[in-house]
C-alpha cells in the first residue's frame, strides 16, 4: 500500500486507513519510532500497564514480602534522639 505526505501546518502527515488502524489496535495515542531508517508506529504503552498482572504473579509466588533490611536506620535514631 502506497501513501502520500500531506502538509499539515510546517509538519507533514500520513493518513492511515480505518482499515489500518483496526487491524493494528491503534487508538488516538501512538508511539512513534526510527529504526534504520524505517518509521515504526505503535500503540501507546499507558504507566504502568502490566503491573496489575506482575504482582498477582509476584503475590501468586509468595515473592511479594517487602525487604526490610536489619540494621535500618543510623545513630541519630539511637543516641541523638529522644523517644
Amino acid at each position: 500500500m502506497k501513501a502520500k505526505l500531506i502538509p499539515i501546518g510546517n509538519s507533514k502527515g500520513v493518513r492511515i486507513p480505518a482499515s489500518v488502524i483496526k487491524a493494528c489496535g491503534l487508538s488516538d495515542e501512538l508511539e512513534m519510532h526510527v529504526e534504520n531508517g524505517v518509521i515504526l508506529l505503535t500503540p501507546a504503552r499507558h504507566v504502568r500497564e502490566g503491573w496489575g498482572a506482575a504482582f498477582h504473579k509476584m503475590a501468586t509466588a509468595g515473592d511479594d514480602a517487602p525487604v526490610i533490611p536489619e540494621a535500618v536506620g543510623n545513630d541519630f535514631d539511637t543516641e541523638d534522639w529522644t523517644w
